[in-house]
């Protein structure tokens, strides 16, 4: 089980933030369960010294003498191992948050889907379940490399499509490329695919379908090569 605290300073923002958490745990058969909420970073600081906490969710601004980032910084003193994960609608606090051991930074508004992708991490981490994670920028942001289907170069910017969600950087391949594993393959200038995530691939088209039907094109220049791997792999 693992017990969640959430510290807003809108408790109406803490009821809907815990109904979400619910439904994920529900969802996903996670051992999980919001234990306390407070709009009161000392009533938190409080609940943290007597009971067994292993994940929070604080709102930065609190309107209060402490904010999240303070009450982040005694909570770390008392819970070396706890999971911490920032909300607000304050971006510039960003790079702060980090400092603090962050798990994960999310900004305000927080949709359901987001959020799910941050548990199903969370949950993964804390079951110890044998995943490879790659982390895309310095903010820690880190994503399990068995989900990203493509890495696509789009102008400045690299953006990594998940089933979930994409996730762009400014960035380019030079910089990725040796840190990725084995089954991403250049399959053209603009994209590399994770071969475990092709569903299909069309040579008379040069068209690669993934297991979400998204698809990206072989380029010329790679195709020799890329068909050669697909063969090695098993997968054509």
């Amino acid at each position: 089980m693992l017990n969640f605290v959430l510290c807003d300073d809108n408790l109406a923002i803490a009821d809907k933030l815990e109904k979400i958490l619910e439904t994920i745990f529900s969802k996903n058969k996670y051992d999980g369960k919001v234990v306390f909420k407070s709009d009161n970073p000392n009533d938190i600081l409080q609940y943290v010294d007597l009971n067994d906490v292993d994940v929070l969710m604080l709102d930065i601004n609190l309107k209060s003498n402490k904010s999240g980032l303070d009450l982040a910084e005694e909570v770390r003193k008392k819970k070396k191992n706890a999971y911490i994960i920032f909300t607000t609608g304050h971006l510039e606090y960003a790079m702060m948050a980090y400092k603090y051991k962050t798990f994960d930074y999310l900004p305000k508004p927080i949709t359901p889907d987001r959020l799910e992708i941050t548990i199903n991490r969370l949950f993964e981490d804390a079951n110890a379940i044998n995943k490879t994670y790659l982390k895309i920028d310095n903010k820690n942001t880190l994503i399990d490399e068995n989900e990203i289907e493509y890495i696509k170069r789009d102008g400045m910017k690299l953006v990594f499509h998940t089933s979930n969600c994409d996730y762009d950087i400014y960035s380019s391949f030079n910089k990725f490329q040796d840190k990725l594993p084995d089954t991403y393959i250049r399959c053209h200038k603009s994209y590399i695919a994770n071969l475990n995530q092709i569903k299909e691939v069309e040579p008379s088209s040069s068209t690669i379908t993934f297991k979400d039907n998204n698809t990206c094109g072989i380029g010329p220049k790679y195709k020799k090569e890329f068909m050669e791997v697909l063969k090695n792999y098993g997968i054509f």
